[in-house]
């Protein structure tokens, strides 16, 4: 599949996010879930795992539950999340779960890559919805974001 233009300008706010993040001391994520049809932004996040102490606070994890606060209902058949880096095994669940219509999405993921990776989660034909990922989608931006949070980490150490 193809990005739109949508999702191109939906994952550079999502990088908009990412460096939000990095910024906090925040592995540098971003996500953004908008309405499909009209484009309307529902929900944005950024990873908070340190500033909240919790594990399962990843971008993608706050922006699905934000919108489905928002919205009064768990189901997001209708909505594209957009995440700058590809979902672990708990975000690609949540996707499954909150049966999330389309998932776009920037850097792979080699070390907990749940979307095309590691593991296919949102297109296990075992589980009872599907999402068929739309990858690499400004990738190397996304991904020069996390190497460049990372080697800045390890020469603080």
């Amino acid at each position: 599949m193809t990005p739109t233009e949508t999702d191109i300008a939906m994952m550079h706010r999502a990088l908009d996010l990412a460096r939000t993040a990095a910024a906090m001391g925040e592995v540098p994520v971003g996500a953004v879930v908008y309405e499909t049809v009209t484009g309307a932004v529902i929900a944005e996040a950024h990873n908070r795992r340190e500033i909240d102490a919790d594990p399962s606070a990843h971008a993608e994890h706050i922006a699905i539950v934000q919108a489905c606060r928002d919205r009064a209902d768990w189901r997001l058949a209708d909505c594209t999340l957009v995440v700058t880096l590809e979902p672990c095994p708990m975000c690609a669940g949540l996707i499954v779960n909150a049966r999330i219509g389309r998932l776009v999405y920037g850097a792979p993921d080699p070390k907990a890559g749940a979307v095309d990776t590691l593991y296919q989660i949102t297109r296990d034909a075992r589980l009872n919805h599907h999402v068929e990922p739309i990858a690499n989608v400004c990738a190397e931006e996304s991904g020069s974001l996390l190497k460049d949070f990372f080697r800045r980490l390890r020469a603080e150490e």
